[in-house]
């Protein structure tokens, strides 16, 4: 995720203040990757220092607002499009392949624990990601993306984690 061109995008509509920048990704990702005070303000400056930014003092506050370079680089930005996540790395996947792989870590009863712990936590999440959805007003469009994004990958790690189950069944290592 670039918090950089995120920063810029919550500018689109006029200035903001520092603090209003981080209260409205928090609410537009319903927290779910919340930024830091410290995190807003160097991307700002950084923002600022590369003249995508400019500082104005508008009723006794700093408010930050898009230049015409920032505005060019938000709209680079939209267009362009995000590789897709095929390739990230994945604890979980790791650990399991490593444990199916090495002769010396090959423990069915363990793996499949794993996968049941696994499968609880991922449930627990995506119980959790609908009851936020349920409570976002009918204007939160934003955030219900954000938040459909999540339990869509939550589903289909409960569909892999079930596929994973299915293998351990046939699995001939160690029970």
């Amino acid at each position: 995720m670039s918090v950089r061109h995120s920063i810029l995008g919550l500018m689109a509509d006029g200035p903001v203040v520092a603090y209003q920048v981080k209260k409205s990704f928090d609410a537009l990702t319903s927290g779910l990757w919340p930024l830091n005070d410290g995190q807003v303000y160097t991307t700002l400056q950084r923002l600022q220092r590369d003249g995508l930014v400019v500082e104005i003092d508008q009723d006794d506050q700093r408010r930050y607002g898009l230049t015409e370079a920032g505005r060019a680089e938000l709209e680079l930005w939209l267009d362009d499009v995000t590789p897709p996540a095929e390739g990230d790395r994945d604890e979980l996947t790791i650990k399991i392949a490593l444990a199916v792989a090495s002769p010396a870590l090959r423990d069915r009863d363990r793996l499949r624990q794993l996968v049941e712990s696994q499968r609880l936590a991922a449930t627990v999440a995506l119980q959790r990601l609908t009851r936020l959805k349920a409570r976002l007003d009918d204007e939160d469009d934003g955030a219900a993306i954000v938040l459909d994004a999540a339990s869509a990958r939550l589903s289909a790690e409960l569909v892999w984690l079930d596929r994973v189950d299915e293998r351990l069944n046939t699995w001939k290592g160690r029970s």
